[in-house]
Order: C-alpha cells, then structure tokens, then sequence
C-alpha cells in the first residue's frame, strides 16, 4: 500500500523550506531526524505516495512555484492541503504569519492546484483567548468572516481547537507579559456551540481537533486531520490509503496513518507565542 506522506506537522515547510521540500522530492527520497531522534528516510517517489499532505499558514511559495515546488508537487496523484487561518496573522501572536485577508486571497489559487475544494481544510486552530488591561481578546468572531469567504468557494470542512498551553508555551508567554486565559469548559462548550450556528449558517463541516469533548455538542465531529478514508475516496483512481489510527500522535487524535517528513530541528519563523513545536522568537 503507498504511503500518506505528511509536510508536515513539526514545521512550515512550504513557507519556510519550500527550496528544501521542492529538492527532496526531485531526488525522491528525503532523510528525516524524528523526535526521539531516530532518522530514518522516506520513499517519496510518486510511485510509493499515495498522497502528499500540506500543512501551511502560508501557502504563496507554492502559488508562486518557488524553487519550481509547485511542478516537483504535480507529478503526485493526489494533494491535499491543510491551511491554518486563524485571524491573527500579523499580530503579535502570529507576527510573521500572513495577515488573514492575504492568506484568504490564497484559497482561489490553492483551490486550483488541489482540483477538488474537498482536497482542502481549513484549521481555524486555535481559538485563543487573552487580556489586554481588563478587557477579554479572541479570535472566535473572525470565524463568522473566515466561514462567509469559504462557503463562496466550496470549501467546506473547518477544524479547530482550544489553545492548549503547553508547558514552554506558557514560559513564552510570561517571558512576553503575554495574559494568555484559558477558558472553563462550559464556556469552551458556549463558544463551539456559537460556531456550529455560524458554521450551519454557511453550510460548513465543523471538526474538532484532539479535544473529543467538543464532538458531544451536535454539529461536531472529532477530526481526523489526515483521513485515509477520505483521502481514498477522493483520489483519481479510487487507490485506499491506510485506515489505521496513526499511533505515534495524541491519544485523542483522530489522524490514519502517515509519514511526516518535517523535523522540530526545523525552527519555524512564523513566531506564534502559542507555538508548542519550535518557533524562531525574535
């Protein structure tokens, strides 16, 4: 069975490597250092990938072809595109992410390559919430917009989650005199219920990310970000990709399996504070 080839959740590749990840797929293979240390190295031949998963807040290298990505992309099967848009880019939380309006300006071009909406998800992720003097801040409400510009182009599925603060997350925070809060669960059920009204409103798919308590509100169904079902279903030759769970992520992740090829060696410049991989701090 060919493999689901993850680029991956331990670090932007497209915005930050793209000359990186457009090289290993033109040698096809690519050596990675995982986690606990172990390197391996990965097939990436298009005869051994069943389909290439991109995770991106910005997606532009690719539109643009940089380094010629979008051509060394075009000889694989099946793309699919896992965008993060959560309304703060250029703010002091996401500093160098892109502001919303510009990654929004993507989704036509993404659209494009991918052939199908379906081969795209957005990660409205995290919804976060934090003090500035005595006032509460969220990006909850951008979701209304975010919903309104994806029911335009067909895209339907969202998936999203609570920040969750791990622990050198909140060691940033307090370093930045970031007043980060993190809400009671009922009021974390409240918000995920305004959501549903607005994602129902747009006729929008609403997931949830590794936080399985929010699937008991009705409209909601626990996320498998990579999804070897879906990803059968959608590819040109109706080829099955692995069903099972993928056992080296978080008990409540939802993901089949798949081969990330990213390393947390890889420092990320998009500087969320909230970041729990390895962000460039400036």
């Amino acid at each position: 069975m060919r493999k689901v080839i993850s680029a991956s959740r331990r670090t932007d590749f497209v915005a930050f490597f793209p000359e990186r990840l457009s090289a290993v797929i033109k040698e096809g293979k690519v050596r990675v250092h995982g986690p606990s240390g172990h390197v391996y190295t990965v097939n990436l031949r298009p005869e051994a990938v069943h389909t290439f998963v991109l995770w991106s807040k910005n997606f532009s290298p690719l539109i643009q072809n940089k380094f010629g990505l979008k051509d060394a992309l075009s000889k694989y099967d099946q793309l699919y595109f896992l965008f993060t848009i959560t309304g703060l880019g250029g703010s002091f939380i996401e500093k160098e992410v892109p502001f919303s309006s510009l990654a929004l300006r993507q989704l036509s071009d993404l659209k494009a390559i991918a052939g199908l909406p379906k081969r795209i998800s957005i990660r409205f992720d995290p919804v976060l919430y934090w003090k500035e003097g005595n006032k509460l801040q969220t990006n909850l409400y951008f979701f209304e917009k975010l919903a309104e510009s994806l029911s335009r182009l067909g895209i339907e599925d969202i998936r999203f989650s609570f920040c969750q603060w791990y622990g050198k997350a909140r060691r940033r925070a307090r370093l930045r005199n970031f007043l980060y809060v993190d809400p009671a669960l009922d009021e974390k059920k409240e918000a995920a219920s305004w959501l549903v009204k607005k994602a129902s409103r747009w006729r929008l798919n609403l997931f949830s990310c590794s936080q399985n308590f929010l699937a008991e509100i009705p409209g909601i169904k626990p996320s498998a970000c990579i999804d070897g079902q879906l990803l059968s279903s959608l590819h040109p030759s109706g080829e099955r990709a692995a069903v099972e769970k993928d056992k080296s992520q978080r008990l409540e992740c939802g993901c089949t399996e798949s081969v990330d090829i990213g390393s947390y060696s890889q420092s990320c410049p998009h500087s969320c504070l909230y970041c729990y991989a390895n962000p460039k701090m400036s």
